[in-house]
């Protein structure tokens, strides 16, 4: 139903171009008028043929096919019926069109770019569903089958399937080996780490290599946040806000390239060679032939000064009044002077308590004086004084 709905629409070509470069085709049928022409001789055109050709050729290993494409535009009889018995069995559903073929029926543009249009279809259901067993596969495989199937697969060896583990690393030594002769000597170099160690040593060295990529996929994630904050900051501007769409799209694709997880482990180190060991500075000048660029060239202008230096902060005013030594005075409880009298109850021991002063409040008389019996007598004063203890009561 989805191929009759786009093939009925006006850019069905548009949506064969999309297809043919996803499906990473780069051949010359990837401009529309070249396509357009091409499907308008169809089998007659060596391009269309090529094509079809192409398409089958990619279809037969993951579906299983028994018909394919070999003939040319030259031998015609045998194309059509290739052509028609590899759209036959994969149940093409333009039976009018395919049954055509033989007939020298089929001469439309559009029969011809709908025949593209079904095979990269299916090309690409058949890549997904490949992807999906193969997915399946995998994780079905224990981490080691998978570190040597992605060995095999890079030295271009077959698939170690049920064979022994000996006899596969046998072959991939066998295969480095043949690699390295023909490299220049030397190229290669020496390993950094050339120790043995115990299996106890080798659980250590994970267990570091574990905690080092925690602490390094933070501080991975922060940088990644800012420079996401950052980029976000530059489309703020009223001539930014009219370009989000483009500055997305040339940052979205390099953004994705930025993962927060660490890539190193204990396979890092055994593969460090003795050139790791020279640190090259990022400002020397081999460094910076790579990196030196237009911006460094500007130099900001003066900026105003924010402070925040801590050397120039003034300390805080204290939060409390500093402690001072008790003064000196007269015995026992003294009384108070009053505001515009003379000094207080001070003098007045155990034996007698002072007298009030001149104004205000009397002064109070001490433990025996005016203690128990009567309070300070009140000289020109207002009220008289405070007693001791239980005579401060005794008005």
């Amino acid at each position: 139903v989805l191929i009759n709905q786009r093939s009925n629409s006006s850019g069905m070509e548009s949506d064969i171009l999309d297809s043919l470069e996803q499906l990473g085709y780069d051949g010359p049928l990837l401009e529309e008028k070249v396509l357009l022409r091409a499907a308008e001789g169809g089998l007659s055109s060596p391009e269309y043929v090529d094509l079809c050709r192409w398409l089958a050729s990619r279809l037969k290993p993951l579906c299983g096919l028994e018909e394919s494409i070999t003939s040319g535009p030259d031998d015609m009889d045998s194309l059509q019926v290739e052509m028609s018995g590899l759209l036959k069995e994969l149940h093409c559903p333009f039976e009018g069109a395919v049954s055509g073929i033989l007939r020298c029926s089929t001469r439309s543009t559009k029969d011809h770019l709908k025949f593209v249009l079904f095979l990269s279809s299916e090309l690409q259901a058949a890549q997904i569903l490949g992807g999906r067993r193969d997915s399946a596969k995998r994780q079905d495989e224990s981490p080691v089958q998978r570190e040597l199937s992605a060995i095999c697969e890079t030295l271009k060896l077959p698939e170690p399937g049920g064979r022994e583990a000996a006899e596969v690393f046998s072959q991939v030594k066998n295969k480095v080996e043949h690699v390295l002769q023909d490299l220049p000597k030397g190229f290669v170099g020496s390993p950094v780490f050339q120790k043995s160690l115990s299996s106890e040593q080798w659980e250590k060295l994970h267990g570091i290599n574990t905690g080092l990529s925690s602490e390094y996929e933070c501080r991975r994630r922060m940088l990644i946040k800012r420079l996401d904050v950052t980029v976000q900051s530059f489309g703020w501007s009223d001539r930014a806000k009219v370009k989000v769409d483009s500055m997305a799209r040339a940052y979205q694709p390099k953004r994705h390239s930025l993962k927060p997880q660490s890539s190193v482990d204990v396979a890092e180190l055994l593969a460090a060679r003795e050139d790791i060991c020279n640190v090259v500075k990022t400002s020397s000048g081999s460094s910076r032939a790579n990196t030196a660029c237009a911006v460094n060239k500007v130099l900001m202008g003066r900026v105003p000064d924010r402070g925040g230096r801590p050397s120039e902060i003034d300390a805080p005013p204290p939060e409390m009044p500093p402690w001072q030594k008790r003064q000196d005075g007269g015995g026992g409880w003294g009384g108070r002077g009053g505001g515009g009298g003379g000094g207080g109850g001070g003098g007045g021991g155990w034996n007698q308590g002072g007298r009030g002063g001149g104004g205000g409040w009397g002064g109070g008389g001490g433990w025996k004086g005016g203690g128990w019996n009567q309070g300070g007598h009140n000289r020109h004063g207002d009220y008289g004084g405070h007693g001791g203890k239980r005579g401060r009561y005794q008005y």
